[in-house]
């Protein structure tokens, strides 16, 4: 009997999403729950699971199809046995982490040896670890510079015994196999050392470095004669790898096209990109704001950081200046509730909100992300440095729900991460106000008793919407926060 499959409910307020890849295909055979394809959301990347077990009978969308919730993407035929899912019920969401789209890592050179046919090598060996450069037969020369091919074929020389059988799961999810297929590594030869099998983002980038290592060896006691037909492959190797390794300031995006004047380069509107444009002309055409910048005289705040940082440090928390300032735009938000608000036009209402949630900016491969911090004001600095590394974390692989980005109340961009001093930021719609730091320099100040001295000054860029919040009550605001970054005592004891 066919079963009808279902694009179940991505989240709150998630109706659609593009689809970025197809993991099967007519005839083959899956196991429940088993990520049958990727699919892109406003900001999260998602696997869709198999309803049941079953066999393939029809996949009804491709790459780059929009598909609504609900929408039948696929029929199954159940195997005997298997009990169907309820209607009423839909599959959840995403069991498995989201995909990252992470940046290439750098890849080995090319073999230098003759080229050979485009298959996979294939020794005895029954261990999933990769074949000794002893072991390893010539490898097939790269194609045309378009994927990693020379990590692919040192990887795929993995043992025939440790291929996985179609019938069984790898176990690593849509984030791992997207890494993996950046990198050029066949996941079914790779020993997972996660709980229960899993396999890590380490496991893969141990294949790679194996693969690098292994090249480079050949390359380092290939003999001199070789050398003149070896060099134009390193240099493109060269190249490769610093692409590989920098994907953002080396690799050009998109497909090569030309149009009247000269080559171009065509990229697809990605459905993050086209969320963020909607909310930035929603916010440029809705709110009329204004920009009040200030320094923050952190020197003392600087000072009691390095002499805490080793603390956090043994437990493998990196102390930035990020929590201190979270603690004091939190504590802020806390006295002048016109800054933690949302205006309605609409109802002609003001909706006060007596929690304090802080989106975080970041930056990432496939866009500005905002995860949001839930309840900032209630953690103490220690918590804030914790909740706040974790989520960056799960942010840098790509392993976040959509739900880590909804209730922001206030937003937070650190721009001093990347260099520069002040901006005029964008409102982060619904909400009303949006922080901006920059990165702290030293400057030649005068002191109050006319002394000058150089002291560490951390910019500050507060944009707000000019409907709902005054000058002089965002003013009151950021001397707020920079008197707690000022006096860390003063933070500390905040309330």
């Amino acid at each position: 009997m066919a079963i009808e499959i279902k694009l179940p409910s991505l989240g709150e307020g998630v109706e659609s999403g593009d689809v970025l890849e197809v993991y099967v295909k007519v005839g083959d055979t899956v196991k429940k729950d088993q990520a049958l394809f990727e699919l892109e959301t406003d900001k999260a990347t998602v696997a869709v699971p198999s309803p049941q077990a079953g066999k393939v009978l029809s996949i009804t969308v491709s790459e780059g199809e929009t598909v609504k919730v609900g929408q039948v993407v696929g029929t199954l035929e159940g195997v005997a046995g298997a009990a169907a899912p309820a209607p009423s019920t839909p599959a959840p969401a995403a069991p498995v982490a989201p995909v990252q789209a992470a940046p290439v890592v750098a890849t080995a050179a090319p073999v230098t040896p003759a080229p050979v046919a485009p298959a996979p090598v294939a020794p005895a060996p029954v261990a999933p670890v990769p074949v000794a450069p002893a072991s390893v037969k010539p490898a097939v020369v790269a194609p045309a510079p378009v994927s990693p091919a020379p990590v692919s074929a040192a990887v795929n020389a993995q043992p025939a015994s440790s291929q996985a059988n179609d019938d069984d799961v790898i176990a690593a999810g849509p984030a791992i196999r997207r890494f993996a297929r950046e990198v050029g590594v066949d996941l079914a030869g790779v020993t997972g050392s996660g709980e229960h099998g899993r396999i890590t983002r380490e496991d893969v980038l141990s294949i790679v470095r194996n693969a690098n290592q292994q090249q480079s060896t050949k390359q380092s006691s290939a003999p001199a004669a070789s050398a003149p037909s070896a060099a134009p492959s390193g240099a493109g190797s060269e190249s490769g790898s610093r692409n590989a390794a920098g994907k953002s300031s080396g690799e050009r995006p998109g497909t090569a096209a030309t149009d009247d004047f000269g080559p171009i380069r065509v990229d697809r509107l990605t459905k993050i990109r086209k969320t963020i444009a909607n909310q930035m002309d929603k916010s440029w055409s809705t709110v009329p704001r204004v920009v009040n910048f200030d320094d923050a005289d952190v020197t003392e705040l600087e000072a009691f950081r390095q002499s805490s940082k080793d603390d956090y440090a043994s437990r493998g928390i990196k102390l930035t200046t990020m929590p201190f300032l979270i603690k004091a735009i939190a504590t802020a938000l806390k006295h002048h509730p016109a800054l933690n608000a949302v205006i309605d036009m609409e109802n002609e209402q003001i909706i006060y909100k007596d929690y304090v949630n802080l989106g975080i900016a970041i930056d990432t491969e496939r866009g500005l992300v905002v995860p949001t911090l839930k309840n900032a004001d209630k953690m103490s600095i220690p918590d804030i440095a914790y909740a706040l590394s974790e989520l960056s974390n799960r942010v840098r692989n790509n392993d976040f729900a959509v739900s880590d980005l909804r209730g922001g109340t206030f937003t937070i961009s650190n721009l001093g991460a990347i260099g520069g001093t002040y901006s005029t930021p964008i409102v982060n719609v619904p909400e009303v106000a949006i922080l901006l730091v920059g990165r702290s320099r030293k400057l030649a100040t005068v002191m109050d008793d006319d002394s000058i001295k150089p002291r560490l000054m951390m910019p500050l860029s507060l944009a707000y919407d000019h409907r709902l919040v005054d000058g002089a009550t965002a003013a009151r605001f950021l001397n707020d926060i920079i008197a707690y970054l000022e006096a860390p005592s003063r933070l500390l004891l905040a309330i």
